[in-house]
């Protein structure tokens, strides 16, 4: 029977069962399209990054003896649509069945599933063999329970699969060391030079361009810095363990002007290509630890595992659990504009001028520059969260929208009403300061409230408080907060809301 197989831009894995043997009946297809660069406005290095990933693993499948058809933007047959371009395969080489691989983003789910019940030949959809749990594992495991919460998710996965364990019990006598993740960065403890893969793009942007494609963010020297092949991702993961696992978990939260990704490993790319697998990952990582314990503390381990078989899997289940309802969800009903300068990084605030100018600059910035910095801001003027989901699934070379989404609409802005996130992740300066150096050489003064150089971020909070005060003065997690705010006397409230208004009402001005 002659078989069509569909491979996605992020189902790069070498190791599928797919790929154990060639088949001369079989046909595999990859497409740049119109369709993927186009529903979103996405970072220059992001779509460079995905097509020079997709080139390459269609080059690997090749010299392996694979029969592929690999569309690039520009090819006079690419009808810039996915399932046209299905279509026209199936016509062109009389292909007698359909299979592809389960899409990890609802979108192109359904357009695969309706697709699939409109063409009159054999059709069948497979596993990616990526993920440690199924789509609806998650929603099994909490089915019947009052309330969703990762820790007891993650502990399953623990035992579930045997990492960090000591019989039945978790390793080291915790589940979770993530108090000890927490430290401003020493630099006496310093990052080494990571591996520069520098891979030429220049090709790849300038057909962007030719092809009049929109996109955000800077291209740089006209390279990409990730890894693009299986055997790069080893090579990364393999630096993260000799050189990184050492102190991730100490400086895993910290932030600074002069270390854009400190101890951090940057694999979420490979892993969220489908390049390499969190199983990969975690087994290679677990297996370290277990050789060099001397030197490393299980807090480091535990605190990048949890990431990984914890939250990565967590984030995936809510994901399908909600969707797709889960785009439209709005909890606070927030309806402001993200500022300018999330695309120009031109404000005077040094903590969001360096996350942004990360973000532009490299497609990239950790995940405490993204909740604490870019997306506390974001929540406290009450953007749009579309908005907010819009840019951050453009700007990062790992957002897909499986991982973002959740991410940004839940765990950063509140939009759920508190499916992900027990309270609101929203901070006042102080989490700054404490967590980074930004606030060092700021043109703001981190102490203060109602001054003309207070931090924004500051009457920003207490104004945030005081405005969604009925729908927040019942959680339990925030009755300490809300205790302080009553203890503000009324003069100041006035001035701090007064402040806050002028921010919201033109935050570039700031």
């Amino acid at each position: 029977m002659k078989t069509l197989r569909l491979i996605l831009g992020d189902q790069l894995n070498i190791k599928h069962s797919w790929l154990r043997n060639t088949d001369d009946s079989v046909v595999y297809c990859m497409f740049e399209m119109r369709q993927e660069t186009d529903y979103t406005y996405h970072h220059i290095q992001k779509a460079a990054a995905f097509f020079a990933a997709m080139r390459r693993f269609a080059r690997q499948l090749e010299r392996d003896g694979h029969k592929v058809v690999y569309y690039k933007l520009d090819a006079k047959e690419n009808k810039q649509k996915l399932t046209e371009n299905v279509r026209f395969l199936i016509d062109k080489h009389n292909i007698e069945k359909f299979e592809y691989q389960l899409p990890d983003e609802y979108r192109l789910d359904e357009q695969l599933k309706n697709f699939c019940a409109d063409i009159d030949i054999e059709t069948e959809a497979f596993d990616t063999e990526h993920f440690y749990t199924s789509r609806n594992e998650l929603e099994e495991f909490f089915k019947g329970k009052k309330q969703l919460l990762m820790e007891n998710f993650y502990r399953y996965m623990r035992k579930k699969h045997d990492i960090l364990m000591e019989g039945t019990n978790p390793e080291g006598g915790k589940w979770n060391y993530d108090e000890k993740n927490r430290n401003k960065w020493n630099a006496e403890d310093t990052v080494p030079e990571k591996p520069d893969f520098n891979h030429d793009v220049k090709d790849i942007i300038s057909l962007l361009e030719k092809q009049g494609v929109k996109t955000m963010g800077r291209a740089g020297s006209g390279s990409i810095n990730q890894p693009l092949t299986r055997k790069e991702a080893l090579e990364l993961l393999k630096f993260f363990c000799q050189k990184l696992l050492l102190h991730f978990g100490d400086y895993q939260d910290a932030m600074h002007t002069e270390e854009t990704t400190l101890f951090h490993s940057q694999l979420s790319f490979a892993i969220n290509a489908k390049i390499i697998s969190p199983r990969d990952v975690v087994t290679t990582v677990h297996n370290y630890y277990h050789k060099h314990r001397s030197d490393i503390n299980i807090s480091e381990a535990e605190g990048f595992i949890r990431q990984i078989i914890g939250w990565r899997e967590y984030m995936r289940g809510i994901y399908w659990m909600h969707m797709p309802g889960y785009k439209r969800e709005n909890f606070f009903n927030n309806k402001n504009k993200l500022p300018d300068f999330y695309w120009t990084a031109k404000t005077k605030m040094n903590c969001l001028k360096h996350s942004v100018n990360n973000s532009l600059d490299t497609a990239y910035a950790h995940h405490i520059q993204r909740l604490m910095v870019l997306g506390n801001f974001a929540l406290l003027i009450q953007a749009d969260p579309d908005e907010v989901d819009e840019w951050y699934l453009g700007v990062y070379v790992d957002a897909v929208e499986w991982v973002q989404l959740p991410n940004t609409r839940a765990m950063s802005q509140f939009a759920d009403g508190g499916i992900v996130a027990t309270k609101p992740y929203i901070s006042s300066a102080n989490y700054i300061n404490n967590m980074s150096n930004y606030c060092i050489n700021c043109s703001y003064n981190h102490k203060t409230r109602t001054e003309e150089d207070s931090c924004p971020f500051n009457s920003l909070y207490w104004n945030f408080l005081h405005d969604k005060k009925k729908l927040l003065e019942h959680n339990p997690r925030m009755a300490f907060m809300y205790k302080q705010l009553d203890k503000i006397k009324p003069e100041e409230i006035e001035l701090i809301l007064k402040r806050a208004d002028k921010i919201i009402s033109a935050p570039d001005d700031f």
